[in-house]
């Protein structure tokens, strides 16, 4: 089954409009890439500077793979710089799909 990374990303108030613009400037970048399934970006409402960036993949290959290759390359300018970081910190979780359920069709 599936496996699902969330990478945590502490980003102060005034990076999130910067953290945002550059997640929908790289739109299209992880969704041609073998064994991806899905993609959020979550943005926190309260409590927390935490956005959480929600992927599913096929399996840890794929997710691997999609991190060696276009991955690193979205994160670099067009002169191959990476621009400073919008968050201060991140962690990565990992998760195994082991159950999962999506709405009735109301027929």
């Amino acid at each position: 089954m599936s496996i699902v990374k969330i990478n945590v990303l502490n980003v102060p108030a005034d990076q999130r409009e910067t953290l945002e613009k550059r997640f929908a400037s790289r739109a299209g970048t992880v969704e041609d890439s073998d064994g991806f399934e899905w993609f959020e970006l979550l943005r926190p409402v309260e409590g927390t500077d935490d956005y959480l960036v929600y992927t599913r993949w096929r399996d840890e290959e794929s997710f691997r793979a999609w991190m060696e290759g276009p991955m690193k390359r979205s994160h670099e300018t067009s002169s191959g710089e990476r621009p400073k970081p919008a968050a201060q910190g991140s962690e990565l979780w990992s998760f195994e799909v082991v159950q999962q359920a999506s709405p009735k069709n109301d027929a």
